[in-house]
């Protein structure tokens, strides 16, 4: 089961791998949009670290925190649609102290449909939407976290592949027109540092 602690400890290594991928995320965000990513998440989870030991064991409403404090200063459009997933999470785990691991894939949905309704972006638009679908989809009815961790992972690995060249269809990487071809997507390879830097039972 995920609880607040184990959202405590996975914010914690959030935390670090944006620190330790920022200039990464700039230079991917300064090839299709204005360069900025990774010093917006440095910021964004610098923000939750503060209120990180306050969360209270009602996970819904810890989520819905770390969300507020996502936003707090980040004027980037990807903190702004990763807070909507969480709030959507944070909604339907109010008032609860924890996620059984065979509600991730559903959670995941929840949070993509909310996402989508906020970017006005489609499945297939060449976005972080299309990892998280893909992370959705590959942990459906599975109840081991390491398991649900490697599926996850792989699903993104395999996502960035298929769409690396392809051209972005939406938002300011979307003016880059052919050039965009060849180049992850710097939503998904933000997803990407995330997932890879959790440890299940931390």
């Amino acid at each position: 089961m995920i609880s607040t602690s184990s959202i405590q400890s996975g914010m914690k290594l959030l935390a670090q791998s944006m620190e330790q991928s920022a200039d990464e995320l700039n230079t991917a965000d300064g090839q299709l949009g204005d360069g900025d990513l990774g010093v917006s998440m440095i910021q964004g989870f610098r923000n939750i670290m503060e209120i990180l030991d306050s969360l209270p064991e009602d996970i819904g409403m810890a989520l819905f925190q770390c969300a507020k404090a996502l936003t707090k200063s980040s004027g980037s459009s990807f903190g702004t649609i990763m807070a909507t997933g969480m709030m959507a999470v944070a909604k339907v785990k109010k008032e609860q102290t924890g996620i059984e691991l065979e509600e991730v894939s559903g959670l995941f949905n929840e949070a993509l449909n909310a996402m989508q309704k906020r970017g006005k972006a489609s499945l297939g638009d060449k976005t972080v939407l299309d990892v998280i679908a893909a992370a959705r989809d590959a942990v459906k009815n599975q109840s081991d976290g390491q398991t649900m961790l490697n599926s996850i992972n792989q699903a993104i690995n395999e996502t960035m592949d298929n769409f690396r060249n392809r051209q972005c269809q939406i938002g300011r990487a979307r003016i880059f027109g052919e050039k965009s071809i060849g180049l992850d997507d710097p939503g998904m390879l933000a997803f990407k540092r995330m997932f890879e830097s959790l440890e299940i039972g931390s």
